[in-house]
């Protein structure tokens, strides 16, 4: 488990300079029920993740002051399209990872595909994707522009995954960014630490607390 790794990693790191909140959007990769709820895809394939399940009310604490100053939630939902015959389009490198996904998981407008419940009337866009980072072939970095956002913070699942990938992306694409160490999660501490501490050069890594204080 994270846990304290978590903490240690982020809590109490202060940002460096003040969120302008109506120009910052929280980034939220993949809270969604089938990765989550005991009832979603990776529980009946009998992958779970412990640290995540101690993500949304974090994140939502985080969404919540975020929205109340003035700034944007998006939250990007991972989803497996149907093909002609109704089987999902699933990568074959997920294929191969996960091949408990069947029909119906992650389905777009399904209940595994949709927002854990924590964050019900937090989020302003969800972005459907189909690989890891959220900016990869989705219409997330014209919302951004469009709403004139120049500074995002990332949390979610999973951090050396959906997490780092959008991270990346947002570097290249000159936003400001964040991420939220004890806002996201992987499958096992080691993981998660080496992906902080790799996305360290391209991003300012703080914590949920010291993000919600700079907040101006």
């Amino acid at each position: 488990m994270i846990g304290d790794a978590t903490l240690a990693e982020g809590e109490g790191t202060p940002v460096s300079a003040k969120i302008v909140a109506p120009k910052t959007a929280l980034l939220i990769i993949d809270l969604q029920n089938d990765f989550l709820d005991a009832n979603g895809a990776y529980a009946r394939g009998g992958d779970t993740n412990p640290p995540a399940l101690l993500l949304p009310g974090r994140v939502a604490a985080v969404a919540r002051a975020l929205k109340a100053a003035g700034g944007l939630v998006v939250a990007s939902q991972f989803t497996l399209w149907p093909d002609a015959a109704g089987a999902p389009m699933v990568p074959p490198h997920l294929k191969a990872l996960r091949p408990y996904l069947a029909k119906g998981d992650f389905a777009p407008g399904s209940w595994g595909q949709a927002n854990v419940d924590a964050l019900a009337g937090l989020v302003d866009v969800a972005i459907s994707k189909v690989m890891y980072s959220a900016f990869f072939n989705t219409q997330l970095d014209w919302v951004l522009r469009r709403a004139g956002i120049d500074t995002v913070a990332v949390c979610g699942i999973v951090t050396n995954g959906g997490v780092a990938s959008t991270v990346r992306d947002a570097q290249m694409r000159d936003y400001r960014t964040l991420v939220l160490a004890d806002g996201c999660a992987a499958f096992g501490a080691k993981r998660h630490q080496t992906a902080l501490a790799d996305m360290r050069n391209v991003a300012e890594v703080t914590a949920c607390a010291p993000f919600i204080d700079s907040l101006a």
